[in-house]
Order: structure tokens, then C-alpha cells, then sequence
């Protein structure tokens, strides 16, 4: 990881060097010169990093340099990062309006962003230039000692392909014996009551899996009332596994704290209840602290089971189980069925037998374990070559006597084979819990905020972080793939076994805390400069790690507690703003708006100058401090459900490197800031609000023009909109990554109601891109609902109509050609659906015999005045022509529309179309809700 670390470092050298003498940001005399030894020094390191690395894993003394070189690079970075605040500081000094003269403004640069309060700001960064390269100068010469060779990785000259790992299902880890063993163990009636079933066996051996395989079996699924699946691991926290009991039966904890209250709980709420609960990754051989959570489980009813997952037969024999199954290893048959599906996919012939051989001497150094056998098959899918084969079964790791599991040798060569930044992401993972899941979106943008992705080849850094991931992926470090209906991934797990190896890597940089109350873990004087990348959880109110303020090289700070602030003494928070200013990544949200407990945000977060990532989601802030605006490296602000957040600071013009506003559900939300239009960077804006009261520092409609915006962005209070021909063009026409866009036509003007022709013109103007695939029409008051751009649609697949109050007829939707989701609510002028549905009114000229070709989903609900939906149609033009309807129709909902007494007779004969229709007198169809 010291290799991607100092190449990191070099890239940064040059770039702010270079932009400083562009920006005239000089520094002091002869400190040009440090600068060149400072590059020099680098890279005579980075000559030798290559063998230094390789070298760590067998001989300590190499490992202890290469843990100085990186704690050194980690000064060098924060220094040449507060200079590049510097040239921030000064281009934003004069900012040029997209509309106007460039206009002058006056920034004051804080002291307290520098440790060297006496001395001015090029000085101060002269000088800790001096000190990191006085440090770095040591290293350097202490290099010389371990006789090192210069080697130069070759890195990949093709792209990365992104949609290349494979997601292994269980049915192709065979052992189907032990699954058959367990389910019968499971569901079999037994005399004792509440029985341990106890899957032991080495790591990467498969528990996990077959716990997962029974958990979501049928059979398991209908002989039990409750199923609960808690991940153990270290420390056995008997706080948070009942917290996660309880959690998983559907009930909140918040009013609970002390152990007795919780194992109550857990009592009342699986009393004569068949339960089913699996503890995975077992660790513990306190019987005290199990016996006390048994005690409490008894209560369930009879045939009630739990099935445990450990590597350790004390554990077994602690808990008192009599069901043991012993899961052994996958056979050399099974090993290399495995194996030849990941390292053969999609090889020719001829190739995969010329590896064969080889192949399956690799596959039998994996030991039967499937983990070991996903990871090098995954990495030899890659190599094409038999004699990168061959260096594969000769390495030399595979003679290691002292690595912590049999399974980190495939791990390590996987992790070898990595380009240098993936590796620093794929450790950074080892800040979350065992059994996390790992959003995809969030954690590219905290591998952004370290510096970990950049741009490439003029491709954007979040596309280069997707393909980090999906490269990750490939190699079978992640798995438990979570998508959307669009088959995309959006989120993952690591196995516990990578998650240990990414820890093991680490080597305490990056770091999971628990907190309970009972004691604060330590975090040990000899290693806390080396933590820079922490998640807490705290249980209990009135709790925090006050050793964390020692930890002043901090990086990541991230909040996985309920209700942070009820955790927090009253100072902490301008506390950790104020001292922990090396941080990247700051998250204090809530899990949810419920009793959040932070209501301001103290003006220290202006400390926070190498801030790229701020979650403050959830919190019931009502305005965000002007000093959040001195955050010029901000690239992520997510602020999403803050819901009583009413206005944005004034000066969010300086946040130049912003790129993604979360801001989702700020539903008290009055304006924008003008200055929004001057983030040329931004790509991620979810609400942008119409202001009611024609105030000068809120941006207008056509404001959204300077923007090039991503994604999915909802316009609300268009009601508010001044004179609508006054708005020239359409402001997002232009926007050809916006895939998903919501119109709300909400708000009066003026005390007076919008007329229905002002909203059908504006509803015209408003022309988006052709590429989009949703949109959501809200509360509009036109007559009709078909601006001339609607039919150019061509991909839009979601489509909905929300409070369209003086709508009569529905747009002729039937042509969209890739509509797959229809909902229609709250329509109460709409009293007929024909065939105006299906086509333009009177357009003999339609060649279409399919209607709605792709149409998967509708629903119409709360339609109080429809009465009829009739389009029988055999006839297009003079020639008589038979026409398919929603041929691809699988779902029909209808709720509440009182007066529909029919439907289309194609609808009612297909029989393979689940319809839920209820609050609706549809003759002869009464009983319909399959």
C-alpha cells in the first residue's frame, strides 16, 4: 500500500507545484529547492517499492520502514494539501459571474488552519515543507541498508471491464450432502428444547454460506414464525447482538439500554413463538455472557432452534451443542469444477485445455476451501498467458510458515496482482464491521474523498471509482451482491475472511470501535498516530472516546450509532470539528430523522480544510453555517431528509470542487442560492426549489442551464415561476445525463391561483433531454398532459401522473416504445380511459399493431371520478388489422377508483396477470386480488 501511497504523494507534488506557479502562489525563497528534493526523494523510494513490498510479509524490519515511509507520505500529503487551499483561496478571491463583470471578493484565511499561528501562510507551508523533507531525508538514506531492488510494476495496459466479476451461488460450491444434513437437522422435531446445530470448520471453508443456503430454504422458512440472523464475530458485544435481536423481530431499541431490559424484550417478543436464530462467526468461550442471552431465548417455543457458525470446536463445547456437523473441505473434483468456471470463462477451447494441467495443480493448493478457490480462479481469468500460470503455482508465498489463515495466501497473491490505488481501496474497507453492507455509490465517494480515485482519460473520477469496484468484485473480494430492478449492483458484503485479511493489511490504520459503556476500548499510545480511518458505534447515551482527539492524523471519521448526538457530551461536537482537521470524510448523520438530537452546526467545520465527504443527512439542522462555504476541497455535501433545513449558506458559490448535493427530502427548503450556477463541478443535485418571493440571492428556473447535472433531479414550487415567457428555453434540454426528473407545479404566486394555460406552456418549455428514462408529473393544472416533446421520449420507462386535478384524458402513451411502469394517482377530473391512451386522437397514420410493447406495471389509484376504460380497437386506418395490447403486462393495481365498473376484455382474460384491484365495484370482478 506504500507504493499507491507515494505515487499518490508525486502526483500531488507535481500538480500543485505546477498550479502554484500558474496561480503565482509562490513560496518563500529557496524552497523551490526543497520542493526538487522533496520529488527526488520520492522517487528514489518509489524505485524500490516494488521489492520492498514484497518483502514486508517475511521480514519485519522492511515492514517497520515501510510503516515510517507511510506515516512520513501522510505528512506530505496534509502540507501539500494546505498549499493547494492557498491556491484555492487566492483563484477564489476574484470570482467571475456567469452573468455579469467579475466582482471582488474578500476571504478571510483562517489561522487556525496551521499550526504556526506566528508566521504567514507561505512561510508556515515553507516550513513544513522543510520538516517532511528533513523527515523524508532519513528515510531515504535507511533504505540503503536493506539493499533493495528497482523494480517497476507493470501495470495493466487494458481497461478495466466493468462488468466483469461473476456472483458464484452456493449451488456451484457443491457439498450437497452437508445441506441436506442441516436442513433435516433444522426442521426435524427434537425432545430437547431450544438445540444448538453447530456448522465448525476452518475460515473460507463455507459456513456462512450453508447458514445462508438454510436460512432462506423454503422448508426452513415455513416450519418457523421468526427467523433472526445476528454476525457475531469479536468482541461477543452482548449489548449489540440483542440490539440486533430485537431489531430483527421489527422492534426499535431506542428507550432501551441496560442488558436486563434488553434480554426482557427479546423474552416478550419470541414468547411461544418458533424461532429460528443464527449467531454467525462465533468467536467467545465466555460462557457467562452466553448464558445469559440462552437464558433469555428459552422462552420461545418449543422446536424453536439455533444454529451457530465458528472456527473453533471450544466454542461448540462451551454452548453445549450435540449437533455438530464438521464442514470439510470441497473435493478435488469439486475444487476444480469451481475453479475452471471462474478462470475459463469465456475462453476458447483450445486455450483452456493448453492451462488444464496447470490448472488443476493451482486448484489443489487451495486446500478444498471455497474461498481460496474463488479468489484464484477469479485472478486466473485475467492471465492469458501459461507462464503467468506458472508463476502463480511457484510463488514463493505459498511456502510462508507464519500467515494468520491457510486462505491469505490465495488472498495475497489476489491482492499482489491489484494496481496500487485498488489496493488502497480495497483496505480502506476494513473501517466497517464484519457483515456490513457496503453501499456502492457511498463508498466510491469516500475512496474519492481519500484521494484513492482520480480522473483518468478524461473520464470522470465516479466512473473510475465503479471500475475500481467492479475490478474488486472480479477478484472475489466482495460478494452478496444487492441490485436494483435495472440489474445494477447498489450494494455488497465482504466475506468475513477478506474482511480479516483487509485488517490484517491494514495494520490498525483503519478501524472498527464499539462502544457500550462499560469500558472505552483502547487505543494504545504505541500505535494511535498509525489509525487514520475510523466507523464507532455507540450503545448507551453520554458516551465517546475521548482518545480519538489523540488520533490528530485522522482521515475518516464515520458514525454507525442510531442517534449520534444523544451519545455525545454537549462540547464534543465544536471538539471534533476543531482538532481532528486532517479528516477527509466526516458522517454524523442519523440512521433516520426520528429524535435526531443535532440542530446546529458549529461554525468550527471551517477547520475541516481537507474535507472532501460531509454526511449530515437526517438531522434537524435549520441552517448550515456561512464557514461551511471555506470548505473549497468539498466534493460531497449530503444533507438528504434534513426536512427542516430552510436555506443553504450564501457563499456555496466557493465550494468549487462540489460535485454531489445530496439533498433529497429537504422539504422546508425555500431556495437555491444563485451562486449555484458557478459549480461548474456539480453533477449531483436532487431538489432544485423555485423561490416564491422573487429574492435576489435565490437562482432562478434558467439558472439550471450552467449546470450538467447526473442522475435524477426533482424541480418543486414551479408554481413559483414569475411570468412564464419570460423563460425563453428549456434550461434542460442541454442536460443529456439526467436520466430521471420530477416536475411539482406546487405553489400560488401572487395570492392568486396559476391559470391552466400558464402551466400547459411551461409544462412545453420544459423540454428534456431525449435520453430520459423517468419522469413524475406533480400537481399540475393544464387541461392536457402531451407537450409536443412527450412522444420523442423514446426511452423513458417510468412514467407517473400524481394530483393532475383538471386533466380529462391521459396522453397516447401506447407509442412510448420502452414504457415499462405506469402510475396514476389522484387524477379527479379523469372520467374515461379509451383509446387516446393507446395513440394520437384521429392518427390514421399509425403503423403500430403493438401497443405498450413493454409495459410491465400499472397502477391507477385514487381515481374518484373514473368510470370507464374502454380501447377495443381492430382498426388502424382502411386496413382491418388485429392489435396487441400490453403484451408484456404482469401486474394491474387499482385501489380506490369507486365508480369503474369494467375493464378491457384483454386484461380480464389474461390469466397470467396478477391483479390487485380493491375499492372499486368492478362488476363481475369482485373477488379479484391474487
Amino acid at each position: 500500500m506504500a507504493e499507491a501511497l507515494v505515487s499518490g504523494v508525486l502526483e500531488q507534488l507535481t500538480a500543485v507545484a505546477g498550479e502554484g506557479i500558474q496561480q503565482k502562489v509562490r513560496l518563500v525563497v529557496g524552497v523551490d529547492e526543497e520542493v526538487k528534493k522533496l520529488s527526488s526523494n520520492l522517487e528514489a523510494i518509489q524505485a524500490v517499492l516494488v521489492d520492498a513490498e514484497a518483502r514486508q510479509v517475511t521480514e519485519t524490519a522492511v515492514r517497520r520502514w515501510l510503516d515510517q515511509l507511510k506515516q512520513a507520505s501522510y505528512d506530505i500529503e496534509d502540507v501539500l494539501d494546505e498549499w493547494n487551499y492557498a491556491i484555492l483561496k487566492q483563484k477564489l478571491e476574484g470570482v467571475e459571474d456567469a452573468t455579469g463583470p467579475k466582482k471582488k471578493v474578500c476571504f478571510f484565511f483562517p489561522s487556525y488552519c496551521f499550526s504556526f499561528k506566528q508566521v504567514s501562510l507561505r512561510n508556515d507551508i515553507a516550513i513544513k515543507i522543510k520538516e517532511v523533507n528533513e523527515n523524508l531525508d532519513v528515510i531515504t538514506k535507511q533504505k540503503e541498508r536493506y539493499s533493495f531492488n528497482t523494480m517497476t510494476r507493470v501495470e495493466r495496459p487494458e481497461h478495466i471491464q466493468t462488468t466483469s466479476f461473476i456472483d458464484v451461488s452456493e449451488e456451484m460450491c457443491g457439498q450437497d450432502a452437508y445441506k441436506s444434513i442441516l436442513i433435516d437437522k433444522l426442521c426435524v422435531s427434537t425432545e430437547q428444547r431450544l438445540p444448538i446445530i453447530s456448522l465448525i470448520g476452518m475460515g473460507g471453508i463455507g459456513k456462512t454460506t450453508f447458514a445462508q443456503f438454510a436460512y432462506n430454504h423454503d422448508k426452513v422458512i415455513n416450519s418457523f414464525h421468526e427467523r433472526i440472523w445476528v454476525c457475531v464475530s469479536e468482541p461477543f458485544d452482548e449489548h449489540r447482538i440483542a440490539k440486533a435481536i430485537i431489531e430483527s423481530l421489527g422492534n426499535s431499541t431506542k428507550d432501551l439500554s441496560e442488558l436486563q431490559s434488553l434480554h426482557q424484550r427479546i423474552g416478550t417478543l419470541i414468547q411461544s413463538k418458533k424461532c429460528f436464530l443464527v449467531l454467525d462467526d462465533v468467536w467467545s468461550e465466555d460462557f457467562k455472557k452466553w448464558e445469559r442471552l440462552y437464558r433469555c431465548l428459552k422462552n420461545s417455543a418449543h422446536r424453536s432452534k439455533i444454529l451457530i457458525t465458528t472456527r473453533k470446536k471450544s466454542v461448540v463445547e462451551m454452548m453445549g451443542s450435540i449437533d455438530i456437523i464438521d464442514v470439510q473441505g470441497l473435493s478435488d473434483d469439486e475444487c476444480w469444477l469451481l475453479f475452471k468456471q471462474l478462470a475459463f470463462f469465456g475462453r476458447p477451447t483450445e486455450e483452456c485445455e493448453k492451462l488444464e494441467e496447470i490448472g488443476k495443480k493451482i486448484s489443489s493448493k487451495c486446500k478444498g476451501l471455497p474461498l481460496a478457490v474463488k479468489t484464484l480462479g477469479s485472478l486466473l481469468r485475467f492471465k492469458k498467458r501459461w507462464e503467468e500460470w506458472k508463476h502463480v503455482l511457484d510463488s514463493e508465498l505459498w511456502k510462508l510458515e507464519k500467515i494468520e489463515e491457510d486462505v491469505f495466501v490465495p488472498l495475497l497473491l489476489s491482492y499482489n496482482e491489484l494496481p496500487c490505488m485498488m489496493k488502497r481501496c480495497f483496505v480502506y474497507c476494513a473501517i466497517f464491521p464484519k457483515d456490513y453492507r457496503l453501499k456502492k455509490d457511498e463508498l466510491i465517494k469516500l475512496w474519492m474523498a481519500q484521494g484513492y480515485v482520480k480522473e483518468e482519460e478524461n473520464k470522470a473520477m465516479e466512473i473510475v471509482g465503479e471500475e475500481y469496484f467492479d475490478y474488486l468484485a472480479s477478484r472475489s473480494l466482495f460478494q452478496e451482491f444487492e441490485k436494483d430492478d435495472e440489474n445494477n449492483v447498489i450494494a455488497c458484503k465482504m466475506h468475513d475472511l477478506v474482511h480479516d485479511f483487509a485488517q490484517f493489511l491494514s495494520k490498525n490504520e483503519c478501524a472498527h470501535i464499539e462502544v457500550d459503556g462499560s469500558k472505552e476500548p483502547l487505543i494504545s499510545s504505541s500505535n494511535h498516530e498509525k489509525v487514520c480511518h475510523i466507523m464507532v458505534t455507540m450503545y448507551g447515551e453520554d458516551l465517546f472516546l475521548d482518545s480519538i482527539f489523540r488520533l490528530r492524523m485522522m482521515r475518516s471519521f464515520l458514525n454507525d450509532t442510531e442517534n449520534f448526538m444523544a451519545t455525545l457530551p454537549r462540547d464534543t461536537m465544536p471538539k471534533l470539528f476543531g482538532e481532528l482537521t486532517c479528516l477527509r470524510a466526516l458522517n454524523i448523520a442519523k440512521r433516520s430523522h426520528r429524535n435526531s438530537l443535532i440542530e446546529e452546526i458549529p461554525k468550527e467545520v471551517g477547520k475541516l480544510i481537507h474535507l472532501r465527504y460531509l454526511n449530515l443527512s437526517h438531522l434537524r439542522i435549520k441552517k448550515l453555517p456561512e464557514a461551511l462555504c471555506e470548505l473549497y476541497n468539498l466534493q460531497t455535501l449530503d444533507i438528504s431528509n434534513c426536512f427542516l433545513l430552510e436555506e443553504l449558506p450564501q457563499g456555496v458559490e466557493k465550494l468549487i470542487n462540489l460535485r454531489h448535493l445530496k439533498n433529497d427530502e429537504t422539504r422546508s427548503l425555500k431556495y437555491i442560492p444563485k451562486g449555484i450556477r458557478r459549480l461548474s463541478n456539480l453533477r449531483t443535485l436532487r431538489y432544485f426549489v423555485i423561490s416564491g418571493s422573487n429574492d435576489e440571492k435565490a437562482c432562478s428556473l434558467e439558472g439550471l442551464k450552467y449546470l450538467n447535472l447526473f442522475g435524477e433531479l426533482r424541480i418543486k414550487m414551479l408554481g413559483n415561476v414569475p411570468d412564464v415567457k419570460e423563460v425563453k428555453t428549456s434550461p434542460l434540454k442541454n442536460h443529456e445525463n439526467l436520466v430521471g426528473l420530477g416536475l411539482d407545479f406546487n405553489k400560488v404566486i401572487d395570492g392568486r391561483e396559476r391559470r391552466n394555460e400558464e402551466d400547459e406552456a411551461l409544462l412545453e418549455i420544459l423540454q428534456p433531454s431525449s435520453n430520459l428514462e423517468k419522469l413524475n408529473i406533480r400537481r399540475y393544472r393544464g387541461n392536457t398532459i402531451l407537450p409536443n416533446w412527450m412522444m420523442s421520449l423514446t426511452k423513458l420507462r417510468e412514467l407517473a401522473l400524481y394530483n393532475c386535478d383538471n386533466c380529462k384524458h391521459l396522453p397516447p402513451l401506447g407509442e412510448l416504445p420502452s414504457l415499462e411502469y405506469l402510475d396514476i394517482r389522484f387524477m379527479n377530473s379523469l372520467k374515461s380511459v379509451s383509446n387516446e391512451l393507446l395513440r394520437k386522437e384521429n392518427d390514421d397514420t399509425s403503423s403500430s399493431s403493438v401497443f405498450f410493447p413493454k409495459l410491465k406495471r400499472i397502477k391507477f389509484l385514487w381515481l374518484r371520478e373514473w368510470e370507464e376504460w374502454d380501447h377495443e380497437i381492430t382498426r388502424i386506418g382502411d386496413e382491418e388489422e388485429v392489435i396487441t395490447i400490453m403484451p408484456s403486462l404482469v401486474s394491474l393495481e387499482i385501489y380506490d377508483c369507486p365508480k369503474l365498473k369494467s375493464l378491457p376484455k384483454h386484461l380480464v382474460q389474461n390469466t397470467r396477470l396478477k391483479k390487485e384491484i380493491s375499492h372499486c365495484p368492478l362488476l363481475g370482478y369482485r373477488g379479484w386480488s391474487q
